[in-house]
């Protein structure tokens, strides 16, 4: 199977969560927040090599897949909906990026993929101001 690079072939999002369960379990869970080293890279080229030795078309195709889900996050609005959602954006953000259009030259368009995780949020989560202090024991019954 051969594939053109303006063109990545979509793959099952499994395959794409195996690449950030790697970092996870080797401490670097965070390489959405602050981008890729050479370490991340590496490690993520272990495993997919660990696990699709049979299929090396799918290990290249999670690979640019994940390469370019970690850099699109580096767009101010796509970090700052991380910061403000957390590891919960994780699980869609991985999804979207398995199957949305990817031109491995140009990377994933960051106001398409915003917009689609955008629309994986739901409405009736509503974030919470953090409480100024608990109230004792005795408060709560009294009321």
């Amino acid at each position: 199977m051969n594939w053109d690079l303006t063109d990545v072939p979509a793959i099952a999002s499994a395959d794409l969560a195996v690449a950030m369960q790697a970092l996870i379990a080797d401490g670097r869970g965070l390489v959405l927040l602050r981008g890729l080293e050479d370490a991340d890279l590496d490690t993520v080229q272990a495993e997919l090599k660990r696990r699709f030795h049979t299929d090396p078309q799918t290990a290249l195709a999670v690979f640019v897949r994940f390469r370019h889900l970690a850099e699109v996050f580096s767009a101010r609005r796509l970090k700052e909906l991380m910061l403000e959602r957390g590891f919960a954006l994780i699980g869609p953000a991985i999804a979207i990026a398995a199957s949305l259009r990817l031109n491995a030259n140009r990377g994933f368009n960051p106001q398409k993929f915003l917009f689609a995780l955008q629309d994986t949020q739901t409405d009736n989560v509503v974030p919470m101001p953090p409480r100024e202090r608990a109230l004792p024991e005795s408060e709560l019954l009294a009321a």
